[in-house]
């Protein structure tokens, strides 16, 4: 194994799924990690170094990352709120706090990047042609990132699913949408037509597979991108069957998200003007092709789907049962 000789690691959003996960990856792996915070009432882990700041502010991210060889810049603005204003700024920050300390970014990549009635396997080398606001920031994002390559500031995109797992925010549509955290299971809100297959990201995989990329970066070029197949749905269903299963009901009890409804409220709401932007990502299959993953680390880690989603359930505390009958699905 290729190893950094400064395992120091700066991480921006520890407080969130990808960044969080990440963290305890990190620190699983032998590395330091030190977490930018806004607010130190939050910093509730021993395993961290607190510092404080906001990653809006260019020079508290370039001070807390000195001496750091990664910067896993996993932040965003909650809600889908203010995104145009927001997510372009912090990575320039991070990309200077780069260049000064000389460490290489980790940037978690999303599927909105692309078309998804244009391409149904998508790999690292397809054409980027995003249509809703926020996937043209992404590009922007990774365009950035590129760009910054020419003048030695290295980077990785690792590009996954919806996330999903212990650490889920109310970003991630299992949370804000299959199940109510803090609440049992009575019905399973499913914004996908019938069908239709969608690829899945479990958290602590992803950060697992984040610090096994980290403990190779030198091996990298200076930009690298990456796909993570993850939890590949097939026709949208076994997502509903493990929910189901690990809640102990023996009938999947399925809503369909009503979003021809949504329109009438989201002028007067951010977050539901975002979220119908995403609808044609749950009519169109979208999965990523991870050969390129594989070749590199040799395997994907991957948990068993009823394994997460029994674990991300209790996660947002949500009633599950140990064992489960076998299920019939409820059109």
């Amino acid at each position: 194994m290729t190893t950094s000789p400064n395992r120091i690691a700066l991480v921006l959003g520890a407080n969130g799924g990808v960044g969080g996960e990440t963290a305890a990856a990190l620190v699983r792996h032998g590395w330091t990690v030190r977490a930018l915070v806004r607010d130190l009432t939050k910093a509730t882990r021993s395993d961290l170094a607190y510092v404080q700041g906001d990653v809006m502010d260019r020079a508290a991210v370039v001070a807390a990352a000195q001496g750091a060889s990664i910067i896993v810049h996993a932040v965003n603005p909650p809600g889908y709120r203010g995104w145009k204003q927001l997510v372009l700024p912090m990575i320039d920050n991070s990309i200077a706090a780069a260049r000064d300390s000389g460490a290489r970014i980790l940037l978690p990549g999303t599927i909105y990047n692309y078309d998804p009635a244009a391409n149904a396997l998508i790999d690292e080398t397809t054409p980027q042609r995003a249509f809703t606001r926020k996937g043209k920031i992404r590009v922007e994002m990774e365009a950035r990132l590129e760009a910054a390559a020419t003048s030695r500031v290295r980077s990785l995109i690792l590009r996954a699913g919806d996330y999903f797992g212990p650490r889920s925010t109310l970003n991630s549509w299992f949370a804000s949408g299959l199940v109510t955290p803090g609440k049992p299971v009575t019905s399973i809100l499913y914004p996908g037509d019938k069908g239709v297959g969608h690829a899945w990201a479990y958290l602590p995989d992803v950060g697992e597979t984040f610090a096994r990329l980290a403990d190779r970066e030198a091996e990298l070029p200076a930009f690298a991108r990456f796909h993570f197949d993850g939890q590949w749905d097939a026709d949208g269903t076994a997502m509903i069957r493990a929910i189901a299963r690990a809640a102990g009901h023996k009938r999947a009890n399925v809503r369909r998200l009503p979003w021809g409804l949504l329109p009438l409220a989201a002028p007067f709401n951010e977050t539901l003007r975002e979220l119908l932007e995403m609808k044609p990502f749950w009519q169109d299959p979208v999965r990523l092709d991870n050969r390129r993953l594989v070749t590199f680390l040799g395997e994907e880690p991957r948990t068993p789907l009823d394994v997460a989603v029994t674990a991300t359930m209790r996660g947002l505390d949500v009633s599950v049962v140990e064992t489960a009958p076998t299920l019939r699905l409820a059109a």
